[in-house]
């Protein structure tokens, strides 16, 4: 039995993914810390704004203009919470490839519906939508009838909430002996810095999927993707004696050990 909704995603590379939908619980729980911590930054403005009003005040009763400074600190404090609640998630969701301080805590991130990270496009849709989902709980509602659980954002965006499994995932990948030896090559030789986090994630998502994979889609799929990965590397042959698995492996591991993804 399962307790929460699996997806599958067809990626670019024609490698079917398989996620694990975030829920309306973990959502709920990372949308209330980032509502804290939206809200005190909020807080923080509007105190700042006040002190500096009312250091301004006995100035502007004698030049009698304190109407008119009251109507300006109202506009500003409205697109000053605007910007910051937007800002918030957009900023976040994109440097944190899907996630902010409340989706880091509860381990769920933001994905494309083709497997690969939110970019700033989808991440603004989101946080543009964002009013509209939490007007009446419609958002709610949109993500239990959804079978990708998704609220208007999402499915506008073109997104998914899924839950954060990299850590467990990557430590089953098995790697051969001969792909140690070639990661260290790799790493003189080929400009491992163009590998993009996306590109890692397919890599290493074929690499836990392929003993489920038919041997002969499996080594098409294996040099589809290899060849791919020399153009990213600018690698113009994966050396002699090394398979194409081998030599994904070698990349995957080169990749991990730069980065300690």
């Amino acid at each position: 039995m399962r307790f929460f909704n699996q997806v599958n995603l067809q990626t670019p590379e024609s490698v079917e993914l398989e996620f694990t939908l975030a829920g309306i619980g973990n959502r709920s729980f990372a949308l209330i810390i980032d509502y804290i911590i939206f809200g005190l930054t909020i807080l923080l403005v509007w105190v700042i704004s006040a002190f500096l009003a009312f250091q301004l005040v006995p100035s502007l009763i004698t030049n009698g203009i304190l109407d008119r400074l009251a109507q300006w600190i109202w506009a500003i404090q409205a697109m000053t919470t605007f910007a910051i609640y937007v800002g918030y998630f957009v900023v976040l969701e994109t440097l944190w490839q899907g996630q902010t301080p409340g989706k880091k805590w509860t381990k769920i991130r933001v994905i494309r519906d083709n497997g690969k990270p939110e970019r700033l496009t989808q991440a603004i849709l989101r946080a543009l939508l964002r009013p509209v989902d939490d007007m009446l709980f419609i958002g709610v509602f949109f993500i239990i009838f959804s079978p990708q659980e998704k609220r208007i954002g999402d499915l506008v965006a073109g997104t998914i909430v899924v839950q954060e499994e990299q850590g467990a995932k990557s430590s089953k990948i098995a790697i051969s002996p001969e792909a140690e030896d070639l990661a260290v090559q790799l790493k003189i030789e080929a400009e491992m810095t163009n590998l993009l986090p996306e590109d890692f994630a397919t890599i290493r998502d074929f690499l836990q999927r392929r003993k489920n994979i038919m041997l002969e889609y499996q080594h098409q799929l294996s040099r589809k993707l290899a060849d791919q990965v020399k153009e990213i590397i600018l690698l113009e042959n994966v050396p002699e004696g090394y398979s194409n698995s081998q030599f994904l492996e070698a990349t995957y591991l080169a990749y991990q050990q730069d980065n300690r993804y």
